[in-house]
Order: structure tokens, then C-alpha cells, then sequence
């Protein structure tokens, strides 16, 4: 069974999503016949390479807010993602472009699955928990080598655009799905859950998609009679 997920590594309710699904996933009885696959999504394909100012106020400015209101909604969601297990502290946060880091990612995928996803969680440690800046070539440089990828290897993606088209493929395919949004997870492309539901949501749809694709076999009325067992066999 399939999972995809779309996600942007800036967004904190994917990282929190990422949580919740993992948490429903490991309670799943089917959890190693599950592959999981990250896809990328920009949340600002024109972002600068690093964002100026302070976060609360960007978001005041985005938003019409407040500076006051958009910190205490970044407590808020600081406290949320505590409850799952997450550090964050969302005022520090250094916002930028996040297109290299997805081009990272599926420079992992290139070498095996488990590569792929360990780089998608260690730029969302680095982003939120290190306050990192994970668009500057440097910090991505750094997470790669981390996670096992070769430093030359990391170097030549970053002062290329190799990755760029697979990038641009995530992004389209997500539309055509109709995602407006992160984080978005499709599994079997038949069931899509937008945003980061709870974990019960995600174990729902895990069973329900299971059952669809592996239907249990009616039995027929009348099927006992004339059938051979392990230690008998009427005539």
C-alpha cells in the first residue's frame, strides 16, 4: 500500500502531521506492507533565499494582523507541537526558499526510500527544532552529509538544477489531485486526508484503504458439503 505525502518542510502542521500519521502507521497491524513517500510542495515558490525580519511579522503582515496576535499564535502552535512530541520555536524560525531542499530529498530518494525519508525528517529538525536555515547551501550541505549522502555529490546538486523537474512533477501532480494545501496525503490514490488530522483519522483511512485493496472472499452458501479436511474426509 501506498502513502504520499505532500509537504513543504516550512510548514510546522506537517511536521506535526508527520507525527500524527507516524503515530497511526505504528499501531497499524499492516504497517510493513506500507510505503511511504514524501513529495514536495513549495507553500511560496517566489520566497528569497532568506527571509528578512522577524517571524510574527511576516505573518502580521501577510495576515492583517497584529505583530501581538501573530506571536501569540506561534505560541500557540509551539505548545501544539509540543503536545506531539515536537520542539518548536516558531518566532526563531529562519523562513527562506525551500525549492534545494526538496531537490535534496529526492537526491536521497535516488539512493534508496529510507534515505529520502530520513532527509525529510532531518530538515524539518533542522528548520524547527535548530532553527536552521535549510535554503542556505551551507545548512543543506550539512543535512545531507548527516544522513549518509555523499558531500561532492550534495555539492554538485546544490550549484545545479538537477532534481528541478522531478521537483516541478510533485508540484503539478499535486494540483491535478486537488491539493491547495499542506500537508496532504493520498493513499492508494484513492483516499486523500487533507491537513494534519489526528492520528484516529489517519488509522481509519489506513484500515479502509487496506480492506479496498485487499477485499476479504465471500463464501458461498452450500460451500461445507463435499470438501476434504486436515483429518477427515466424508464419502
Amino acid at each position: 500500500m501506498l502513502v504520499e505525502i505532500w509537504s513543504d518542510i516550512v510548514c510546522p502542521w506537517c511536521y506535526i502531521g508527520k507525527r500524527r500519521f507516524e503515530a497511526a502507521l505504528q499501531e497499524f497491524e499492516h504497517a510493513d506492507e506500507v510505503q511511504v513517500k514524501w513529495r514536495s510542495f513549495e507553500l511560496d515558490r517566489h520566497a528569497p533565499v532568506r527571509r528578512e525580519g522577524r517571524m510574527a511579522e511576516h505573518l502580521a503582515a501577510k495576515y492583517g494582523t497584529t505583530v501581538e496576535q501573530a506571536a501569540a499564535r506561534l505560541g500557540e502552535m509551539d505548545r501544539m507541537a509540543e503536545k506531539e512530541g515536537l520542539t518548536y520555536d516558531l518566532a526563531r524560525t529562519q523562513g527562506g526558499n525551500t525549492f534545494a531542499a526538496h531537490r535534496l530529498i529526492h537526491l536521497g530518494y535516488a539512493r534508496d526510500a529510507a534515505t529520502g525519508a530520513a532527509l525529510k525528517e532531518a530538515l524539518l529538525h533542522a528548520y524547527f527544532t535548530e532553527l536552521l536555515p535549510i535554503s542556505e547551501p551551507e545548512v543543506l550541505q550539512q543535512v545531507g552529509v548527516s544522513v549518509g549522502l555523499d558531500a561532492d555529490e550534495v555539492t554538485e546538486l546544490l550549484d545545479g538544477d538537477r532534481f528541478a523537474d522531478e521537483v516541478r512533477r510533485d508540484e503539478a501532480e499535486a494540483a491535478a489531485l486537488g491539493c491547495t494545501g499542506v500537508p496532504f496525503f493520498v493513499v492508494d490514490r484513492a483516499f486523500a486526508v487533507p491537513g494534519a488530522q489526528n492520528s484516529d483519522t489517519f488509522a481509519e483511512v489506513l484500515r479502509r484503504a487496506w480492506d479496498r485493496s485487499h477485499p476479504a472472499l465471500q463464501t458461498v452458501d452450500g460451500v461445507g458439503e463435499g470438501v476434504c479436511t486436515d483429518d477427515s474426509c466424508p464419502i
